[in-house]
C-alpha cells in the first residue's frame, strides 16, 4: 500500500508535526507532501521519509512569508498528482485536505482544527491584522470558505483531535468525526524532583505563542492585580505590548529551550491557561510534571483537565475571572496530588495516540505497520 501524508507546512516543531511523526511510525514508507519545509527540521523529524513540496516553496520569500500565499494554496494542493497512492492522510489546520485523491484511494483527514482564521476566529484575526490585510482578507476569506467546505466532500473519514473540534467539523462541514487526542511527549516532561528550581516555586506559569486568541494579556493582568509572580515563556506579535503593561512581578523568558520549559513546569505552583484551544498540549505537559492547571472552562481543556483533581476550571473569560480562579486554587492548593496529576497525563501519550489511531484505521479496513501492537 502506497501512502501519502499531506501536512500544511513544516517550519517548526509543534503539535501538528508531532502527529505527522506518529503517523510516519504507523506508515514508515509514507511520502510527505507540504507547501513549504525547513529541510533540516524535516530530516530530523521524519528521517527516511521523502519530502515533496508544492509550488508555493518556489515562490519568493516563501520560507518565511508562506502564509501570505494562502490564496494560492488551494491551487497548489489540487495540482498535486497523487495517482500513485492507495491511502491519503491529510493533517489539517492550514490548507491540507483539499488535495484530489485518486478514485480508488481512501482519504482520511486528521483535523487539528478547521482553519480558525476563516471560521470562528475570523473577526479576531482581521481586527489584529495590518491595514492591507484588513482590506483584502474579507474577499480572500469568502472564497477560501467556499473551497474549504467543498473539499470536505473529498474526505472519506474525519478524525478530530478533540470532541470540541469534532463539533466544529459538524458545524462547518456537516460531517461527523471520530476523536483521537493528539500525541503529547509526556516522557520529556515527566515528574522529576531533581528538576525543581526553588526560585520559581512561588510563581505561576504561562507557556505559548504570544498571540491574541491565547489571551496572554488576561494572565498578565490577573497576576498584576493579585501581585503574583508570573513566568511567561513564548514569543509572538504581542510581546512588546505585553512587556509594556507588565509589572515587576512578570518575568518574560522569550523562546526557551526544552530544559528551561521542563524546569518551569516542574517548579511552578500552577500553569495558567486562559485561552480557548482546540486541544491544548501545554496543560498535558504541565500535568505530566505533576503540576495543576488553572484553565478557562472552554474548548479542549474541558476534555483534558479534571476539575479539583488535576486543576481548576473557571467560566469568566476575563482577568478578574482568572484572578478569582487563582484565589480559589490557593485555598485548596495542598489538596492536589502531583502523582495523581502525572498519572492522568499519561492517558495522552504517544503510545495511546497510536493505539487509538490503529483502532480507527482497522475500523476503516486499513492495516498499519504495527497493527499487531494495537
Amino acid at each position: 500500500m502506497r501512502v501519502a501524508i499531506i501536512h500544511y507546512w513544516i517550519v517548526a516543531e509543534r503539535g501538528g508535526e508531532k502527529v505527522v511523526r506518529a503517523l510516519c511510525d504507523l506508515f514508515p514508507d509514507a511520502v510527505i507532501y507540504t507547501h513549504v519545509a525547513d529541510r533540516a527540521l524535516a530530516a530530523r523529524l521524519y528521517p527516511g521519509h521523502e519530502i515533496r513540496t508544492t509550488f508555493i516553496a518556489r515562490l519568493p520569500f516563501a520560507q518565511k512569508q508562506y502564509q501570505r500565499y494562502l490564496p494560492l494554496m488551494p491551487l497548489a494542493l489540487e495540482e498535486l498528482d497523487l495517482s500513485e497512492f492507495d491511502l491519503v492522510l491529510s493533517s489539517e489546520s492550514g490548507p491540507a485536505k483539499g488535495v484530489i485523491p485518486p478514485p480508488t484511494a481512501t482519504h482520511i483527514c486528521y483535523c487539528h482544527s478547521p482553519m480558525r482564521y476563516l471560521w470562528d476566529h475570523y473577526h479576531l484575526y482581521r481586527r489584529n491584522a495590518g491595514l492591507l490585510a484588513r482590506l483584502a482578507f474579507p474577499m480572500i476569506a469568502h472564497r477560501m470558505r467556499q473551497w474549504d467546505v467543498s473539499t470536505a466532500a473529498r474526505v472519506d473519514h474525519f478524525i478530530a483531535n478533540s470532541s470540541f473540534v469534532a463539533s466544529r467539523i459538524q458545524k462547518y462541514y456537516r460531517r461527523t468525526a471520530d476523536v483521537a487526542f493528539p500525541p503529547v511527549d509526556i516522557e520529556r516532561f515527566q515528574r522529576d524532583p531533581a528538576s525543581v528550581d526553588e526560585v520559581w516555586s512561588d510563581a505561576y506559569l504561562w507557556v505559548g505563542q504570544l498571540t491574541a486568541y491565547k489571551n496572554p494579556a488576561v494572565a498578565i493582568d490577573a497576576a498584576n492585580a493579585l501581585g503574583k509572580k508570573l513566568i511567561v515563556i513564548g514569543d509572538g506579535e504581542l510581546a512588546s505590548a505585553l512587556r509594556g503593561n507588565a509589572g515587576d512581578n512578570i518575568h518574560f523568558l522569550g523562546r526557551a529551550d526544552d530544559e528551561t520549559v521542563r524546569r518551569a513546569y516542574a517548579s511552578c505552583r500552577a500553569l495558567v491557561f486562559p485561552g480557548e484551544e482546540d486541544f491544548g498540549m501545554t496543560p498535558i505537559e504541565a500535568m505530566a510534571a505533576g503540576t495543576p492547571v488553572i484553565a478557562l472552562n472552554r474548548g479542549g481543556a474541558t476534555e483534558t483537565i479534571i476539575a479539583n483533581s488535576t486543576g481548576v476550571l473557571y467560566d469568566d473569560n476575563s482577568s478578574d475571572g482568572l484572578a478569582a480562579a487563582i484565589s480559589q486554587f490557593e485555598r485548596v492548593e495542598k489538596a492536589f496530588d502531583p502523582d495523581v496529576i502525572s498519572q492522568h497525563a499519561a492517558k495522552f501519550g504517544v503510545d495511546e495516540f497510536k493505539k487509538r489511531m490503529n483502532f480507527l484505521f482497522k475500523s476503516y479496513g486499513i492495516e498499519t505497520a504495527n497493527n499487531a501492537t494495537a
